[in-house]
């Protein structure tokens, strides 16, 4: 009885034994499994990578929009001060840039220069001295000083246009020398 208890022990031991060695690898549905298991987190590493990309992109768009907005404000906010002194004066029946308005039209030009995109617009103005086209003649000699000043400076003169109002539009009302010397005048306007 023995005997026949071992050789029962050894015929299940080899049945096993031959079991194992027919399952020694993984069965088609577990290879299968493992492959969507890796196509599944190739697909995920992917998606995390073009998220990444993605909103990379959008920060350096985002950084790059505010500063162009950052220096769009800074320009308009140097021409809102250049604004504030646009207008030339000159001597009387003269088209000639007296020395202290050259600075003020040293900063147009600089800004003009750093800026190609913007335009102005030189009014020249008379009092209401001499004949309408003597006027009309002084103030376009008054406005065409001013744009050869710019371009002297540097300023295309693409950017540049020139009107002449003669004594069209005045000032300052009167006959006063305060009043004519307020009507002698160009001014840069921007566009």
């Amino acid at each position: 009885m023995l005997t026949n208890n071992k050789f029962r022990t050894l015929i299940l031991a080899a049945a096993a034994t031959s079991l194992m060695a027919c399952q020694s690898g993984p069965s088609e549905e577990e290879i299968a499994a493992e492959k969507n298991r890796e196509a599944e987190a190739a697909a995920a590493a992917a998606q995390a990578e073009q998220d990444r990309i993605a909103a990379e992109r959008q920060r350096v768009q985002k950084a790059a929009a505010d500063k162009l907005a950052a220096a769009k404000q800074m320009m308009e906010n140097e021409k809102q001060s250049l604004v504030s002194m646009q207008t030339v004066y000159f001597d009387f029946d003269r088209s000639t840039i007296k020395p202290e308005f050259q600075s003020v039209l040293d900063k147009h030009a600089a800004f003009l220069v750093k800026n190609p995109g913007q335009n102005v617009v030189i009014e020249g103005h008379t009092d209401s001295r001499g004949t309408p086209e003597y006027n009309i003649a002084l103030g376009e000699r008054r406005a065409n000083s001013v744009r050869t000043y710019l371009t002297n400076a540097g300023v295309s003169g693409s950017q540049i246009s020139v009107v002449s109002y003669g004594e069209e539009k005045l000032a300052v009302m009167g006959t006063s020398d305060y009043a004519m010397a307020q009507n002698r005048r160009g001014v840069v306007v921007y566009n």
